[in-house]
């Protein structure tokens, strides 16, 4: 998925990042094939033809969103760094991918709803840049494990668990929320602690 290289003006920038904004509300709560091209420029008021002035098809938009999303999703994995301390570099990792659950649930359920449906927009991202963007962050992990500072864990099923375990607030907020009374401050923030300390306590050298 490549960025767009045309300039834009800071107007033109405004527009279509609240463009994205309402189609990101539509495609999570209708889906790709439940939402309109009319729907999303209502949300974003504005023209129909103003919209399609920016993105030709609901499929531009709908890759658009998608992109927006893997690229805050992505940086904080690509920051992992191997000189520096994993104790460290995996909680902040855990924390950061919570407080993106908790700052845009939609964006976690929309990008759940793709992969559920064989991902067919993303399939050859998923082929391509992430998977070489997760092996060279197992790298990472394994060095960790070959100067002994982890245990000899598979690198890769840490990664899904972390994704699993933090997305799943997001995923599943609707069951969290009608199991709990704490405020969404104290919830993430206990949620960082229990997920940090049990992924931290299981993966560290004594």
């Amino acid at each position: 998925m490549n960025s767009p290289t045309k300039k834009t003006t800071r107007i033109q920038a405004a527009n279509q990042q609240k463009i994205l904004e309402a189609a990101l509300d539509m495609f999570s709560q209708f889906g790709y094939r439940g939402t309109t091209i009319d729907q999303i420029a209502a949300k974003a008021g504005m023209s129909k033809a103003n919209l399609l002035y920016y993105f030709r098809r609901k499929n531009d938009v709908y890759l658009a969103v998608l992109e927006s999303i893997l690229d805050q999703w992505l940086e904080p994995l690509a920051r992992l760094d191997q000189d520096k301390d994993p104790e460290q570099e995996l909680r902040a990792y855990i924390e950061t991918k919570l407080r993106l659950s908790q700052q845009n649930p939609r964006a976690s359920r929309l990008f759940a709803n793709e992969i559920m449906q064989g991902a067919p927009m993303i399939q050859p991202f998923l082929s391509n840049q992430l998977k070489e963007l997760v092996e060279l962050k197992c790298e990472v992990i394994q060095h960790w494990i070959d100067n002994g500072k982890l245990q000899p864990v598979k690198p890769m099923h840490l990664i899904f668990m972390i994704w699993a375990s933090t997305q799943h607030y997001a995923d599943f907020a609707t069951q969290i929320q009608a199991l709990t009374t704490d405020t969404d401050d104290k919830l993430y923030k206990d949620a960082s602690q229990t997920l940090s300390s049990i992924v931290l306590r299981g993966v560290l050298v004594d």
